[in-house]
């Protein structure tokens, strides 16, 4: 009698085609990525694929957060310091750059699409929930300030990411906060 097989639905299923776009990724590179392939790997059709994310760099992402807990936002970090919280976020972008590399992140910055917005938006609220906080503790006046300056270290961050070759490093990464971002929320 032949093994009855199970039919693999919802989060269980979303979790092993993340597993194998992340698997195929690390196998093939961004270049070479196909849904074709990430299909095969999963043991499932490509339309599998494509009713959960509409191209490769978002199925890239999805995969991404999958392997590292969550977006950013699931994460806002609350160490007690605007300083700290600032840079705890700016490292976990750090992080992603080194954990998926620059092949990865130009290909999805060049397919991305309308997906590009939701990204912005996630750092944004991020930024927005760190300063409110800051307010709070009276680290800084308001949270009332431009949403340029209110992005700006995660903005300065993506553009070394995009513009460079080599991962962050902390001493960047504490130039923006320390010389850049700081001097601007407080006032001085």
């Amino acid at each position: 009698m032949p093994a009855e097989t199970t039919r693999r639905r919802g989060a269980a299923l979303e979790a092993e085609l993340l597993d194998a776009a992340w698997a195929e990724l690390a196998a093939v590179g961004y270049p070479k990525l196909t849904m074709e392939g990430v299909a095969a790997r999963a043991r499932t059709g490509k339309q599998v694929l494509y009713r959960r994310w509409g191209n490769r760099a978002e199925m890239v992402i999805a995969a991404l957060r999958h392997r590292q807990g969550g977006s950013v936002a699931d994460r806002v970090p609350d160490t007690g310091s605007l300083r700290e919280d600032v840079l705890a976020v700016l490292r976990m972008m750090a992080e992603r750059q080194r954990d998926i590399g620059q092949d990865v992140v130009h290909g999805v910055l060049a397919e991305i699409g309308e997906q590009r917005v939701e990204v912005f938006d996630i750092m944004r609220d991020v930024m927005t929930t760190l300063l409110e906080r800051a307010v709070d503790r009276g680290e800084i006046p308001t949270a009332d300030i431009s949403p340029r300056i209110m992005t700006l270290p995660t903005d300065l961050v993506r553009n070394e990411i995009v513009m460079r070759s080599e991962p962050m490093t902390e001493a960047t990464l504490v130039e923006i906060v320390d010389e850049v971002f700081l001097p601007l929320v407080r006032g001085k």
